[in-house]
């Protein structure tokens, strides 16, 4: 049987690309590894962010919406991203790193069974700090040299993921039946999922709270995919997920990974997605996020596209 070797990647909605770029490149240290459209709507900017690669774990996404609202928080969302840094002393790094450039941080506490940071950026993202304390990282993985932030404490890649839902149970469920995932706490209103055995880059936590669900808007988390190795993988797990009665998109080429979508009863959405091929199917290494990057059915509209996207370094 397959099993999650842990998250993919994130995606959230941005109000403001020019805005996002800076805080996630010049503030978090980021190397904004592809700048792209949406393909489903390419009138707008479609950013990652990540390691040398973006590889599959540290990637960070955001559509850029120029008429998103603000979120009206709620329940039945993805609430906390958690990006994991070496150590402690990387905690009180960033924490001054953040009080220097005025980014709204919280003090020094844990989460999950880990030291951690909790921040937001900009646009009201909520994001954790969390100490990785020199465990082990994915293999893929891989250090970008030019980052802005001090090699021994930059953001190494995803850490926990939380989820606040009305119905625990049924997210429990699809997560252990369907996936695979190992429940390693639970109280009555909170529980930890893990992927993989002790290690929180497959890590989930849900938490149940009644209330209205979240209105989305900018600063929201639109999906959470989560890894495969190839299409045989993803094949497999669009079968799982249709045995579990839930709908899915069923399988599409993003070109640089495959993939699939389904929500869940709580209404929120996953993707699956494969490890390849990757950022560099178009790119070598070192140009990396600099020009526009479109897929080759996009191609043939790259005038009109660039005309109606406002220039971004």
């Amino acid at each position: 049987m397959y099993t999650i070797p842990g998250h993919h990647h994130i995606s959230m909605l941005t109000k403001n690309a020019q805005l996002n770029n800076h805080f996630y490149k010049k503030v978090l240290g980021l190397r904004r590894v592809k700048k792209t459209v949406n393909q489903d709507n390419p009138s707008m900017y479609h950013l990652f962010y990540g390691d040398l690669t973006g590889s599959a774990g540290t990637e960070l996404s955001f559509f850029e919406m120029p008429r998103a609202g603000s979120t009206v928080r709620g329940t039945n969302a993805i609430t906390g991203i958690g990006l994991l840094v070496p150590s402690f002393d990387s905690l009180v790094y960033w924490k001054n790193r953040f009080q220097l450039l005025d980014v709204l941080h919280g003090e020094m506490t844990t989460y999950a069974g880990r030291d951690a940071l909790h921040f937001e950026d900009q646009e009201g993202l909520r994001m954790i700090l969390l100490n990785n304390n020199g465990e082990d990282i994915p293999d893929n993985w891989s250090a970008w040299e030019d980052s802005e932030v001090r090699q021994k404490h930059r953001i190494l890649g995803i850490g926990t993921v939380e989820i606040t839902v009305q119905n625990l149970d049924r997210l429990a469920g699809t997560l252990k039946d369907v996936f695979g995932y190992a429940e390693v706490s639970r109280s009555d209103k909170e529980a930890i999922f893990q992927s993989v055995a002790g290690q929180s880059f497959g890590e989930i936590v849900i938490k149940q709270e009644d209330g209205p669900s979240e209105k989305p808007g900018k600063g929201s988390v639109h999906h959470l995919a989560i890894r495969v190795k190839d299409i045989d993988e993803l094949r497999y797990w669009d079968e799982a997920v249709k045995k579990r009665g839930y709908h899915t998109s069923g399988i599409i080429d993003r070109y640089y990974f495959q993939s699939l979508y389904f929500r869940e009863s709580n209404g929120i959405l996953f993707e699956i997605a494969t490890d390849g091929p990757g950022f560099t199917a178009d790119s070598t290494v070192d140009e990396l996020g600099k020009a526009l990057d479109l897929p080759p059915f996009l191609e043939k509209q790259r005038a009109e596209i660039e005309a109606n996207l406002v220039p971004l370094d």
